[in-house]
């Protein structure tokens, strides 16, 4: 009897093996590969977010630490300059923002501007004229405008100079005081003066300021009321916002007046304070605050005019410093508002979001 069952050839058998091993190794590494992009996928995605919250809230890990060693075994950190600079000042997003050391004058100065607004928009414009809502629209436009000016002025800037980390040892008399210098400006002879804190000889019209301990370029004051220095950079900034301030209390004083004096004139004119502290104690607050304000923010305003206009300092014009002398940088008034208010901006002169390494006594700047 012929068997049913008829032999496989050895050489078909292992072709289809072949085959089949070709198929499952084709799918393993098509599924690899697919298995490997999805792995790759979610690792550039979870590396942006941790980007992204890394930027917004400014996290450090030890790979961004960098912590190295130099050639004398100290142990080294690589930071930010602000992290690592000498003054008083504080900084917000990673050195972008530069504020002074004491923010209570600046914070009393915005509340001030914001409660005479919110006073005015509730107790006062509301009962003058049939336009208070305009009025009112006007008074907060202008008082966003003036936080807005007194915000950049507190947070830039001044024109901070650099230190010097070397102490100039080979220029020292014997005595280890250090030798002034002398520079020609306009045929006049000015002296510079040497500032051990900073290690620099200060440029002219340059002074350390105390309060931020930091040598300042062009150096005006240090204001209490912003907690910020005046100087170079964010001096035509401060006296646009002593005018648009001065404007604003005059604007609030003006309209306070008419309530006060439409509250007299409809209650008869035998009203007299103790009338008015019954009657409208909000608008009369607000016109004496207003009133004070506008006297004491104008005659800013003109005193810093008389210096704009002679090209002096309030630094210099206090110590009288060209009271033997003429001013060197006086070039007629014309001149002397161009240059202060329509010159080209300076550029700040530190990068404090560059990158320094911070050894034990050794500091090295690098790239940003």
């Amino acid at each position: 009897m012929a068997s049913l069952e008829q032999p496989v050839e050895e050489n078909d058998t292992s072709c289809v093996v072949a085959q089949v091993d070709a198929v499952i190794e084709t799918t393993e590494s098509q599924k690899l590969s697919m298995d490997e992009v999805e792995i790759d996928f979610l690792a550039k995605i979870k590396k942006m977010l941790f980007t992204f919250w890394k930027n917004v809230v400014g996290i450090k890990t030890r790979n961004e630490e960098n912590v190295t060693q130099n050639h004398r075994g100290d142990r080294a950190e690589r930071v930010r300059l602000y992290h690592a600079w000498p003054g008083n000042n504080v900084f917000f997003l990673k050195g972008l923002l530069i504020c002074g050391p004491d923010p209570r004058g600046l914070l009393l100065t915005i509340v001030s501007i914001s409660l005479s607004s919110w006073v005015f928009a509730i107790y006062v414009a509301k009962d003058i004229s049939k336009h208070s809502s305009i009025i009112v629209s006007f008074c907060v436009l202008l008082t966003l405008i003036v936080l807005a000016n007194l915000t950049m002025v507190s947070v830039i800037d001044p024109g901070i100079i650099p230190r010097n980390n070397e102490s100039l040892s080979t220029e020292s008399t014997r005595n280890g005081r250090i030798r002034s210098k002398r520079v020609i400006i306009n045929e006049v002879a000015l002296k510079l003066k040497y500032c051990r804190i900073c290690n620099i000889y200060r440029p002219p019209r340059s002074c350390h300021c105390v309060i931020c301990d930091n040598c300042v370029e062009r150096f005006d004051h240090h204001c209490p009321w912003i907690g910020q220095c005046i100087g170079l950079r964010n001096y035509r900034l401060y006296v646009l916002l002593l005018v648009l301030a001065t404007v604003y209390f005059v604007y609030i004083f003006a309209f306070s007046c008419q309530k006060i004096q439409r509250k007299k004139l409809g209650n008869g004119m035998g009203m007299g304070l103790i009338g008015l502290v019954k009657d409208c104690p909000e608008t009369l607050a607000l016109a004496c605050f207003s009133f004070a304000a506008a006297v004491f923010v104008g005659g800013l305003t003109g005193y810093h005019a008389y210096l704009i206009a002679t090209n002096q300092a309030a630094y210099e014009n206090f110590r009288q410093l060209y009271g033997s002398t003429r001013n060197p940088f006086d070039k007629g008034v014309v001149n002397n508002i161009k240059e202060v208010l329509f010159s080209p901006w300076t550029p700040s002169r530190v990068n404090f979001r560059s990158e320094i390494y911070r050894f034990d006594h050794l500091e090295h700047v690098t790239e940003p």
